[in-house]
């Protein structure tokens, strides 16, 4: 369906969901956002009692394709309202599609005020008065969220730190494309790898700068909660800190605009686990590594099944977590 179809059915099928499910109905001026690199994401505006309230739809693509690795939306839906029921940010979900809705998988969900292009939160002078305490603030958030109970959620993925170490090493062999930096990296990481911890916490699996939503006041939402698995908490801890979402602010190991040691002692005061640094290590090369195997097979992916420019430009960031990987490796 062309865009301009796709967007008319959209409006449609939304004023509709609107009237029989929100007590209102949708303005037509359904805009496609440029977020989300894997799910649609919709702004509209409820019209209800004179007001005009912003909201967002976040659905499959198409409505209906759910990627591999994906837990499915209802499913993050059901995170959202449990992770806010423990102090978590994240956005209201006042509506899970339904089969009737005629839309396919996702979910209404609040509009959040707030920025979360990765360069502006790193480097923008609007948020400069925040940067030096989002990192203890990040560290409190991952804490809230690995309380979270795992059994309430069967359908997630579970796997220890190897078992998570063996599958990037099947993708990354499925390239076919040697690269010297990741071999010794694996090696390294066989060597120093942890065991599996002794009770499994929810991982939101892609905590990071870019799926924040910051303000002044600091973290306002946390998105993106498509790939959360059970396994190592310390995992969470790690990601944040790859260099790729540092956004060019390298001497800030989270996100860009945060110390370690602040990142650390906000998740312990808030009733994490103590960190073990070596531990924070393991998940942090691991984080650098996996996002390099995940830029690699873009690259195959743009020679045989999607030729797209974007493909290639990701693909070629792989030699960017290299780079990382020595660093980090020669530490």
């Amino acid at each position: 369906m062309a865009a301009g179809g796709m967007k008319n059915a959209l409006d449609d099928l939304l004023d509709t969901l609107a009237r029989r499910r929100l007590g209102g109905r949708a303005a037509a001026c359904v805009e496609r956002v440029s977020a989300g690199a894997t799910q649609e994401i919709w702004r509209f505006e409820l019209l209800k009692n004179g007001a005009a309230i912003p909201l967002i739809l976040r659905r499959a693509p198409g409505g209906d394709r759910i990627g591999d690795t994906a837990i499915g939306l209802e499913v993050e839906a059901q995170l959202l309202a449990a992770a806010a029921a423990v102090g978590v940010p994240v956005p209201n979900v006042p509506w899970v599609l339904q089969p009737d809705d005629g839309l396919g998988h996702g979910f209404i969900m609040d509009f959040v005020e707030g920025e979360t292009l990765g360069g502006r939160i790193a480097r923008g002078e609007a948020l400069a008065q925040t940067r030096p305490f989002l990192a203890r603030q990040c560290g409190e958030i991952l804490a809230r969220i690995h309380t979270l109970n795992p059994d309430d959620f069967p359908t997630l993925p579970r796997a220890t730190p190897a078992q998570y170490v063996a599958r990037y090493r099947d993708i990354y062999d499925a390239t076919a494309w040697p690269r010297p930096v990741f071999e010794l990296a694996f090696r390294w990481l066989a060597e120093h790898c942890p065991p599996p911890p002794l009770r499994p916490r929810l991982v939101h699996g892609d905590f990071r700068n870019g799926n924040l939503m910051i303000g002044p006041d600091g973290v306002r939402a946390v998105l993106d909660w498509e790939i959360a698995h059970v396994g190592d908490p310390i995992e969470d801890l790690g990601w944040i800190c790859v260099n790729s979402w540092r956004f060019g602010v390298a001497e800030k190991p989270v996100g860009g605009f945060g110390l370690r040691e602040d990142l650390w002692a906000g998740y312990e005061a808030a009733g994490g686990a103590p960190v073990n640094r070596e531990h924070a290590m393991f998940w942090e090369v691991f984080g650098c590594l996996r996002w390099g195997v995940m830029c690699s097979g873009m690259a195959q992916t743009f020679r045989t099944t999607d030729p797209n420019v974007e493909r290639a430009v990701i693909a070629r960031r792989s030699s960017e977590t290299e780079v990382d990987l020595m660093r980090l490796l020669a530490a």
